[in-house]
């Protein structure tokens, strides 16, 4: 009982609809900055690993997982079931994410460096399920070049506000660091659930036909991920979640030890971070739609590392100017998913127009792939040299001004030089609007899209 129907590029979800399918951004978002900024720290100064440790057994786990996302992109665009493609892979992302999150956030003290990387694996699997499949979909929800900037950008709307959440609330339930961290891992295995079954339920999919029906090889991966604008669209999102991967490892050390802020006003430094975000997506969205994204995207990559620069000029504990440049920082930083994706997604339309083939999920596998190794050797890297210049992680630690010294030059040094590599990426990128629009035109023109039944919620 499926349907058959034109493409159409003029097809917008409703905003309700929207909303509801932005949904699994509410996990997604409080672990961006829960498990990149808290947990590292949690391990190394609470449970009592060592920083060397714990940044290993992210970094080790990162990459060895990264290797999966591919065949698990594959496996998605090969899928065909009564609930659609990429809905029966977000609704097993629910166990796969929420159980590694209590397990880890909610650890015993004295845990085995073995228990960390078991369910960090597990956990990584499930982040590479909820990613590929909501972002795969999301290409399917929108296929105009400016719709997709739309999307994408309530998704990040949602996740920010999903973020800052996590921030605020357990700072305002407790004073206590230790508390607050499981708090957040009580509030994101809450969420997970909630958020999948929103976006599952209330959101239709459809299913584009495929014009071959070769299967994937190792020829059509490599021909796919050195495809020109691919290319800079992977390397660019290596450098943009290395950048401020490294800066979120590091963030509560640079701004305890440095910047003279305690736990509580960081932790609302980095709400305000993570608020401007909301903005910034709506904002960069629009001026995406003036600009073109790769050049929005080099706007605010030079506009983030400036901001890096003059942070550590400003005077020690100044609370006013430092959140000034949280909230720009936060702004800015907002662009690099969100456009890096919705390019992503434009790539896949035109590499469909030239091959017949949808390839959406294995190309935002490629590109959570750079982006997974980045995040692991940002933690893997910051945690090492952290380590090698002589600080002190472990909780009442006392670290002499060198050590503060080289924590401050490691901090600004490596997100500085991967934000500004990340928007060097797009100089020359061609696939703007113009071009998009005419890929569009002949996808239009070719395509049969076949809209299968939807759950029953997702019902007129």
């Amino acid at each position: 009982m499926s349907s058959v129907a034109p493409a159409s590029s003029d097809s917008r979800l409703p905003f309700g609809r929207l909303v509801a399918f932005a949904m699994p951004g509410l996990p997604i978002g409080a672990l961006a900055v829960a498990l990149s900024v808290y947990l590292p720290r949690y391990y190394a100064s609470h449970i009592g690993l060592t920083l060397g440790a714990v940044g290993a057994a992210f970094g080790i786990v990162r990459l060895v997982d990264m290797f999966f996302d591919p065949f698990i992109g594959i496996a998605m665009d090969h899928t065909r079931t009564r609930l659609g493609r990429y809905r029966v892979w977000l609704l097993c992302a629910i166990p796969l994410l929420g159980i590694p999150v209590y397990m880890m956030f909610l650890a015993p003290v004295g845990v085995s460096l073995v228990y960390l990387i078991g369910w960090l694996f597990v956990y990584y699997l499930g982040t590479s399920v909820i990613a590929l499949s909501h972002a795969s979909w999301a290409s399917v929800v929108s296929s105009t070049y400016h719709d997709r900037s739309r999307v994408f950008g309530t998704i990040q709307v949602v996740s920010t506000l999903a973020a800052t959440a996590v921030l605020i609330v357990p700072t305002l339930l407790t004073k206590n660091p230790v508390a607050a961290v499981q708090d957040m891992g009580w509030l994101i295995v809450i969420v997970t659930p909630l958020g999948i079954l929103a976006a599952s339920f209330f959101t239709p999919e459809k299913i584009v036909t495929e014009h071959s029906a070769e299967r994937v090889t190792a020829r059509d991966y490599w021909e796919m991920i050195t495809w020109p604008d691919m290319r800079r669209i992977v390397a660019a999102a290596f450098c943009l979640t290395m950048g401020p991967g490294w800066m979120s490892a590091m963030y509560l050390f640079y701004f305890h030890d440095s910047r003279g802020f305690s736990f509580q006003v960081s932790t609302l430094l980095l709400a305000l971070y993570i608020v401007a975000g909301v903005l910034g997506a709506g904002g960069l969205s629009w001026l995406a739609t003036r600009i073109g994204k790769h050049r929005t995207l080099m706007v605010a990559s030079t506009g983030y590392s400036l901001g890096l620069m003059i942070l550590n000029f400003l005077p020690k504990g100044s609370l006013i100017p430092a959140a000034i440049i949280m909230f720009a920082l936060g702004f800015l930083a907002a662009g690099f998913v969100l456009l890096g994706r919705a390019m992503c997604a434009d790539v896949g339309d035109a590499i469909r127009l030239a091959k017949g083939r949808n390839r959406q999920g294995l190309l935002f596998a490629m590109m959570t792939s750079a982006e997974k190794i980045a995040s692991a050797l940002a933690i893997l890297v910051s945690f090492s040299i952290l380590g090698l210049v002589g600080y002190q992680a472990k909780e009442g630690a006392h670290n002499t001004p060198a050590a503060i010294h080289n924590l401050e030059l490691v901090y600004l040094l490596g997100p500085i030089t991967f934000v500004m590599l990340g928007g060097a990426c797009y100089i020359g990128y061609k696939l703007d609007h113009k071009r998009h629009a005419e890929i569009r035109t002949a996808l239009d023109a070719r395509d049969t899209v076949i809209a299968p039944p939807t759950m029953p919620a997702a019902a007129e």
